[in-house]
């Protein structure tokens, strides 16, 4: 069996990965779609997420930083945090706009696939279904 080959660099082991968190199909759910940018070496992840919500809301596009951790056990061997803010602007009559938090976690397995969950806004979901798209 050939030995692993060493990445050259840090960018040598950064892969893409894509998919979704949420109840894909279920009317008014809130779903998350994600493209990260995943360094094996040291855990760190950056991307965009997209929040897509009910019909009459708009999506919600925001950068995202993060780590991957490998946990040694189970189904699910990995943990993603992720975390980032999005600009909100206030309806008129009142003027301004302030930001607001986002953080999501996910159980995964090599493969992307697991469950998961996120906040933003004044929502919390919880366990829903992490997808590949990769």
């Amino acid at each position: 069996m050939p030995a692993l080959k060493e990445p050259k660099s840090l960018i040598d082991s950064a892969y893409l990965s894509k998919g979704t968190i949420g109840n894909v199909g279920m009317p008014a759910e809130p779903i998350i779609h994600f493209s990260l940018v995943v360094c094996a070496t040291s855990g760190i992840i950056s991307g965009i997420i997209e929040i897509i919500q009910a019909i009459d809301r708009p999506s919600i596009l925001l950068n995202v930083t993060g780590s991957i951790r490998s946990t040694g056990f189970g189904e699910n061997t990995k943990t993603v945090n992720l975390s980032g803010n999005y600009l909100i602007t206030v309806p008129p009559p009142a003027i301004g706009s302030y930001l607001q938090h986002f953080t999501a976690h996910m159980d995964i397995n090599n493969e992307w696939n697991g469950t998961g969950g996120f906040t933003y806004s004044n929502q919390k979901i919880e366990n829903v279904p992490v997808k590949s798209e990769n």
